[in-house]
């Protein structure tokens, strides 16, 4: 799957939803996700991990970013051809 068709789908699933709740709301979503990937991830480096959650947390980070990009009107795809791809990437370290 394309990262265009990710942002699609997440699209018309949910955006009526997440643009009523708006920027603000759907960055603390974001944000809430990115704490349970810690967490996932802190439990992996000290060997009592469940890898099929991590997964799933990886995922749900993945779709409210995708989601807060719809709020925001950014294309995913674009930004990201655009930041590493065309013109040889960034520069420096990430």
């Amino acid at each position: 799957m394309r990262l265009a068709d990710f942002q699609k789908l997440i699209h018309d699933r949910y955006h009526a939803t997440d643009a009523a709740r708006g920027v603000p709301g759907t960055f603390l979503w974001f944000s809430e996700e990115i704490g349970e990937l810690a967490e996932a991830l802190g439990h992996r480096e000290r060997g009592d991990g469940d890898e099929t959650n991590l997964r799933e947390e990886f995922a749900d980070v993945l779709a409210w970013l995708t989601t807060l990009a719809n709020v925001c009107e950014v294309d995913l795809e674009q930004a990201v051809r655009e930041k590493y791809l065309d013109g040889g990437g960034p520069t420096g370290t990430k």
